[in-house]
């Protein structure tokens, strides 16, 4: 997450300036880093790699606590782990997208004044304990939770990676023999696609997303 900040930071200001033309990854930098600094690239990286943490944990105990209730009373599968795997993606978007919720409103601070009006003077805190306590005081504590409706539903995400990377596996499969196996850069390129393909299906999600969590969308 650290290596790839930059690109992440690129995402959200096109996501939320209304303003900014879209251009490739490299000019949207060298305008950032022109107009703002080089340090514009990694604002607000603490608390977003605090809240990677945190998700990370709720999500990987909820799943494993899941899966090892689940193996007293039958067999594993990729089926099964892929149920399981989205009902730790619930329960990790009801606990953490107040932090995330945070993050994206820091973001803010990088944004001289966008449709709305929201300048980088309206976001008054620079962590994760002071966002959630400003948060709550000036807003109530359901704003919190802004944005819980595409998170619930951007969970189809790795769902729709594991469809896309069965077919495109079993395409390629098609033919051979039994036994055969993929080699490990086409495993790769496959997944690749099938995560490229999931993206594009949830990315308008994903817009809508940050822009509740921010009130551009009430």
């Amino acid at each position: 997450m650290a290596t790839f900040y930059p690109l992440d930071t690129v995402r959200s200001r096109l996501q939320l300036e209304e303003k900014r033309e879209s251009k490739n990854t490299v000019e949207v930098i060298k305008e950032l880093v022109n107009d703002e600094g080089f340090f514009t690239l990694y604002r607000g990286m603490v608390p977003v790699l605090k809240s990677l943490c945190c998700s990370n944990f709720v999500y990987f105990y909820t799943f494993h606590g899941l899966k090892s209730m689940r193996a007293k009373s039958s067999q594993q599968s990729a089926g099964r782990d892929l149920m399981l795997a989205a009902l730790a993606g619930v329960v990790n978007v009801f606990v953490t997208t107040p932090l995330w919720v945070v993050n994206t409103k820091l973001k803010m601070k990088g944004i001289g004044g966008g449709s709305s009006g929201h300048g980088g003077a309206e976001v008054p805190f620079d962590g994760l304990i002071d966002g959630l306590s400003y948060i709550t005081r000036t807003e109530g504590v359901l704003a919190l939770w802004k944005g819980t409706m595409p998170s619930l539903i951007l969970v189809t995400n790795p769902s729709l990676q594991f469809m896309a990377y069965e077919s495109i596996k079993r395409r390629l499969m098609a033919g051979k023999e039994v036994g055969a196996q993929l080699g490990s850069l086409t495993v790769f390129l496959v997944g690749a696609m099938a995560k490229a393909i999931a993206t594009v299906a949830t990315y308008p999600l994903q817009i809508v997303q940050a822009k509740l969590r921010v009130n551009l969308i009430l």
